[in-house]
């Protein structure tokens, strides 16, 4: 009799899933608008131009070779990543306050954070995320050994906007806790405070002693700009709270499977730094002992050089453009057929989603009837829309609003 006869199938990871179902799909009109990856106006996957000269170089570069990177990763690529979130004249940089280790992508590196909390702040028992955030957080800070995650109000249905007010009222009632904030770019719902916004979460979170994590996957995607749109991350480190931030370079960068990811911590003083650098070492040798090193060292000669730098951030440009393209195209579309509610939030919300408003049944139908695949709670990725399919987009979303019985105001 097996050993294994108790283990249950799990259920699937609802965007996978999502992704599975699409290219199960054999209709010429099918349309994945699932998947959290930017595509190119062919719907095709980009390959940054810089990042393939990179590659090329690196590829006829006998210096290289495939040794093991250190425990905490590459340094050059560490620290260009925590400069790039930080800026370059930060006070955490010229006071050396700061470290960076080199992490399995924004994912890795969120799980490198939760684990070091849990295991040397334990005044902090509970962690605080926006309503909704993105799926996986919550997986990961219960596998850290976290208990009690709860929400904060973020996303108000109505407006399809920020709940700002909501939001305040539960980080002050809150214990001291870990909050996790979205740096910009939320996901899943596209929706970021301003800079006023900011300010007061700013002061409301150093006011109830919180510990903020930021989530930094989408460090330009917004503005086109990484330095304008770390400025809430900017903001809490001038403020002098000490913060931990997890990068990604998966959008940014188009590495989706090389992995690279940093997680930055800022600290009140050098020499604390230098022992929270010493002991994020020793969660990281047991959890997968050291980093790959392909994509970080892909990131690392782009930001250390000034000419592929600027490339990266015409290419970025170009990513962030087509987005907004899309986002007016939609909106202009579904005003054209004159499609049942309010739209401007495609307008507002910013970076690579949209939470579009649609339930879950009119999700269903556009899925049934038109081939095209979203997340249930009705999110959409902007680089799924294509000049080829924002037509046959729009007119399931007017024909799913339209031919819903649950319209009763929701949209």
């Amino acid at each position: 009799m097996s050993l294994f006869r108790h283990i249950e199938v799990a259920p699937p990871d609802a965007i996978f899933n999502v992704t599975t179902a699409y290219n199960n799909d054999t209709s010429p009109e099918k349309c994945n608008l699932g998947v959290g990856a930017y595509r190119d106006e062919d719907g095709s996957p980009w390959v940054l131009p810089v990042v393939r000269s990179v590659e090329t170089a690196m590829a006829a570069d006998e210096s290289l070779n495939h040794e093991y990177l250190a425990i905490d990763g590459l340094k050059t690529y560490s620290s260009a990543a925590s400069r790039l979130l930080v800026g370059e004249t930060s006070s955490a940089l010229t006071e050396e306050r700061i470290c960076g280790v080199q992490s399995i992508s924004g994912t890795g590196a969120l799980r490198l954070a939760a684990d070091f909390v849990h295991r040397h702040l334990p005044s902090y028992q509970t962690v605080l995320v926006s309503d909704p955030t993105w799926a996986n957080h919550r997986s990961i800070f219960l596998a850290s050994g976290f208990t009690d995650i709860q929400t904060y109000p973020y996303f108000y249905p109505p407006t399809r906007g920020l709940d700002f007010q909501g939001m305040i009222h539960g980080l002050k009632e809150a214990p001291p806790s870990v909050v996790v904030l979205h740096m910009c770019a939320h996901n899943p719902t596209g929706v970021d405070p301003n800079p006023e916004q900011w300010e007061e979460i700013c002061e409301v979170v150093r006011a109830k002693g919180h510990f903020t994590i930021f989530d930094c996957a989408y460090q330009g995607f917004v503005t086109g700009d990484p330095d304008v749109d770390a400025r809430p991350l900017r903001l809490f480190i001038e403020k002098g709270l000490e913060l931990m931030a997890a990068q990604s370079f998966s959008k940014n960068f188009g590495l989706y499977n090389e992995r690279a990811g940093n997680l930055t911590i800022v600290c009140r003083a050098r020499e604390q730094a230098v022992a929270v650098r010493s002991q994020l070492k020793l969660v990281v040798r047991p959890m997968y002992s050291n980093p790959p090193n392909h994509g970080c060292r892909i990131v690392a000669t782009v930001l250390l050089n000034k000419a592929y730098d600027a490339e990266w951030r015409a290419n970025l440009k170009t990513m962030t453009d087509r987005i907004c393209q899309m986002r007016s195209q939609l909106y202009s579309k579904l005003q054209a057929l004159e499609t049942p509610g309010k739209w401007d939030h495609i307008l507002e919300q910013r970076g690579m989603f949209t939470y579009t408003g649609l339930n879950a049944k009119q999700v269903d139908l556009m899925q049934e009837k038109y081939h095209i695949y979203m997340l249930r709670t009705g999110r959409i990725n902007m680089c799924g829309l294509t000049p080829r399919n924002i037509d046959h987009v729009a007119k399931a979303i007017d024909n799913a609003v339209r031919s819903s019985t649950e319209l009763n105001g929701r949209l």
